[in-house]
């Protein structure tokens, strides 16, 4: 069993309402486009095209998901509109399969790697703070010890936000205030961790989308400090993406793709929109595992990512 435990009937619950506006949006077009209808054909196939589009699944994987569909089509020769949202729902979760090959909600932080290392990184507003509060109380429930590292010292609410995050987890915040040296930071947290023995500690980082050469210096210096008491660390460098941003969140995760190695993504704020479309298409095009969503406003509401749970609560009947 994971430190996270089994998907509880709470967190599907908590699922099934954060995505209720991307669902609702979802099958209201789809039966729309499917009323007076019998069989699956190439309108109807013109419309789901356009209605995974609209849901900011992405031009890319949309036709992806389209091919596999008329393949299934021309197989059967004959699909009644009544299978389709079942034939979508199976398409979609093969291809969340191929990209998320890895079950995290089995997650579990790897043997000899203590402290665990997490950097965060992503532009300011897409909850980044907010999630690795979050992450932090997450860990702590499981019994884990964290130290939290304020390394994004160019805003001065980023270290406040992060500090009463702290205090309201009961975890301890290394900080040095504001336009301070990120590096120095991540370093002293780090060697924290290393000194108490902590299981995981959770860096942030600067929240700018600046030129992609200074982005990628900075991160690469903070990196540097960490590898000085931990050869292996970051053990996880996660991008944090806004959801309810669409189309935007795949230029941001473009950017910080080649300005380091993104190893894990959290998708926030879903539960505000109807774009949660966006978690298929940004796992389909980056080939980077969606590890964490956020559903709600609540502690609890930062969800390890099963993409089961997740597609039969994208595609529900009411």
């Amino acid at each position: 069993m994971g430190i996270f435990g089994f998907f509880s009937k709470e967190k599907k619950e908590s699922l099934d309402q954060g995505l209720q506006k991307t669902n609702e949006n979802l099958f209201s077009k789809l039966s729309k486009a499917v009323v007076g209808k019998s069989k699956v054909d190439e309108e109807i196939l013109d419309e789901l095209e356009e209605i995974l589009i609209t849901s900011d699944v992405g031009v890319d994987t949309t036709i992806k998901i389209i091919r596999r569909i008329e393949e299934r089509v021309a197989k059967d020769k004959y699909l009644n509109t009544g299978e389709l949202d079942a034939i979508l729902r199976e398409e979609v979760a093969a291809l969340l399969e191929e990209n998320n090959t890895q079950d995290f909600l089995d997650f579990e932080i790897p043997a000899g790697k203590k402290p665990y290392v997490i950097m965060v990184v992503g532009v300011n507003g897409v909850g980044k703070t907010t999630t690795i509060g979050k992450l932090a109380n997450l860990f702590k429930s499981a019994g884990k010890s964290v130290i939290l590292g304020a390394a994004d010292t160019f805003r001065a609410a980023a270290v406040d936000q992060l500090i009463l995050w702290g205090n309201r987890v009961g975890v301890p915040v290394v900080s040095h205030g504001m336009n301070t040296d990120p590096a120095s930071v991540a370093f002293d947290a780090v060697k924290q961790g290393v000194d108490t023995q902590a299981d995981v500690v959770i860096v942030d980082t600067a929240g700018r989308l600046h030129t992609k050469v200074n982005l990628m210096n900075e991160l690469s210096k903070i990196k540097r400090v960490m590898q000085k008491f931990i050869p292996d660390a970051p053990h996880e460098i996660m991008l944090v993406l806004d959801g309810s941003t669409g189309q935007n969140a795949f230029i941001q995760a473009k950017e910080f793709t080649k300005a380091t190695e993104v190893t894990s993504l959290a998708i926030t704020k879903l539960d505000g929109t109807a774009k949660g479309g966006v978690v298929i298409g940004i796992s389909d095009q980056f080939k980077i595992p969606v590890k964490y969503i956020g559903v709600g406003e609540k502690m609890t509401d930062l969800q390890i990512f099963n993409r089961k749970e997740f597609v039969d609560s994208l595609f529900k009947k009411k």
